[in-house]
């Protein structure tokens, strides 16, 4: 894991370059207010104090400052800095009028740099940024490295990323922290848990699927559960995806990504929670053995399901470990997944689709959302919809005929796997970010991760 501790440090008044902030209805005045010098380097360089500017201005003598431009100086948000932290030449940097807050975030984001396959990897060297608010430092260093992990994982073509990979990783989060890890596979995974192993049956040998699961934690407290997808790679199936619906399709383990990072987010800052982190874990594969249209699976809850597509395959996986993670009576489930393509339709790419059966635990996962800068929209478990999954073999179906209403079919399909007595909640994330914004590269992305975390750590205690 990338050690980001060494980017943001405590302030014990070590030299350090100033980063002034000017947001542009203060523009003017600021600019009035500086020296010749300065009022030339700002016009040289074309500076409007336009949202993620930068400037660099002169100093006395051979020292120089920053100037950067934020959307309003009296509100900090986790984006302001990671322009500069992109684009800064290795130093060490503080803000010169108060705390960076919330934008250490995005200064510790906006060096993130995935070049594992590049001739010539990155070799800029670390930007530091120093904070007065040395209590913060550790969160905001786990979170930014949670994102990391994530980033990783999602970036990883899927040659090197399959499910030993992914379990991998995921041993590495327990064996950090000495938790209890254990993987189901072959018959066991079978009998214990049939539509994972069928979503994963056409996978050679060494992709294999399986259930990996870490328990951590006192037993003395509140138990919760976190679910996450691990399609390492989605053909579609024998319903074959085309090939440009595939290209992407590394990034379906996304949400057991996620998943993983909000567990080790958990372990690390030591959130006093007894938590119970499931992985399915599937390659969906094309062979002779493959699942097929019309087959009829019964689930570990003993519920039958007709396969009417085998793309809708992340809700099979997802159902054998949510029924799982019910068995434990945790007091709240979270799972996430790239689930479905409607989601992306309806939301775009930034706008994770967030389904809860609990109006407690939806309406503190949308306040986290927005406190955090970490964007989540609810749409509805509309059960009406559930007469579209009716079938004539089996209880019910895996899709629907129509393409109605697809992510809101996909998250009533996994309710039916979680008791309606536990608050349970959904992502369906994207995963994948299309678009190059400050701080955050075109690629895998942690979307929700941050809204997840910051309603945990209020919930269980922690600000």
């Amino acid at each position: 894991m990338t050690d980001l501790a060494p980017l943001l440090q405590a302030d014990k008044g070590q030299t350090a370059t100033a980063i002034t902030l000017v947001d542009k209805s203060g523009f003017d005045a600021w600019l009035k207010a500086q020296p010749e010098r300065v009022r030339s380097a700002v016009n040289g360089q074309a500076f409007k104090a336009e949202c993620h500017q930068i400037a660099i201005l002169p100093g006395d003598k051979a020292d120089w400052s920053v100037v950067a431009g934020v959307a309003d100086c009296g509100k900090r948000t986790p984006w302001c800095l990671a322009r500069a932290a992109e684009v800064l030449p290795e130093g060490t940097y503080r803000i010169a009028e108060a705390s960076p807050g919330p934008a250490a975030l995005g200064w510790l984001l906006g060096q993130y740099v995935f070049d594992r396959y590049k001739e010539k990897p990155s070799t800029k060297g670390p930007r530091v940024l120093l904070s007065d608010d040395p209590a913060r430092i550790a969160e905001m260093v786990a979170i930014a490295e949670a994102t990391f992990l994530v980033r990783d994982l999602v970036n990883t073509p899927a040659g090197d990323l399959g499910p030993v990979e992914l379990e991998t990783a995921a041993r590495a989060v327990a064996d950090r922290s000495k938790a209890q890890i254990t993987v189901t596979m072959g018959a066991e995974l079978a009998e214990g848990y049939p539509m994972i192993a069928a979503v994963g049956v056409a996978a050679s040998d060494d992709r294999a699927p399986r259930l990996v699961e870490i328990e951590w934690g006192d037993a003395k407290h509140p138990r919760i559960a976190i679910v996450g997808k691990g399609i390492t790679f989605d053909t579609g199936g024998l319903d074959i995806k085309a090939a440009s619906g595939m290209r992407l399709m590394k990034k379906d383990m996304g949400g057991a990504a996620h998943a993983l990072a909000l567990a080790d987010l958990i372990i690390r800052q030591r959130l006093p929670v007894r938590l119970h982190l499931l992985l399915a874990i599937a390659e969906n594969a094309i062979s002779g053995a493959a699942l097929r249209p019309g087959d009829v699976l019964t689930s570990r809850k003993g519920l039958t399901v007709e396969i009417a597509n085998t793309d809708a395959e992340g809700r099979l996986v997802l159902a054998d470990a949510l029924d799982k993670a019910a068995e434990g009576e945790p007091e709240m489930i979270l799972d996430f997944a790239t689930l479905t393509g409607a989601a992306r339709v309806a939301l775009g790419p930034d706008l994770p689709a967030l389904f809860a059966n609990d109006e407690t635990l939806a309406a503190a996962l949308l306040d986290a959302s927005e406190v955090s800068g970490d964007p989540v929209w609810r749409l509805p478990l509309w059960t009406p919809y559930n007469e579209l999954y009716a079938s004539d073999t089996a209880d019910f179906g895996n899709a629907s005929e129509g393409g109605f209403a697809g992510s809101i079919l996909a998250a009533l399909f996994l309710q039916r796997f979680v008791p309606d007595t536990t608050p349970w909640a959904h992502f369906d994330t994207f995963a994948w970010r299309p678009v190059v914004k400050p701080g955050r590269p075109r690629g895998g992305e942690a979307l929700g991760l941050r809204a997840a975390w910051a309603m945990l750590s209020k919930r269980y205690g922690q600000s």
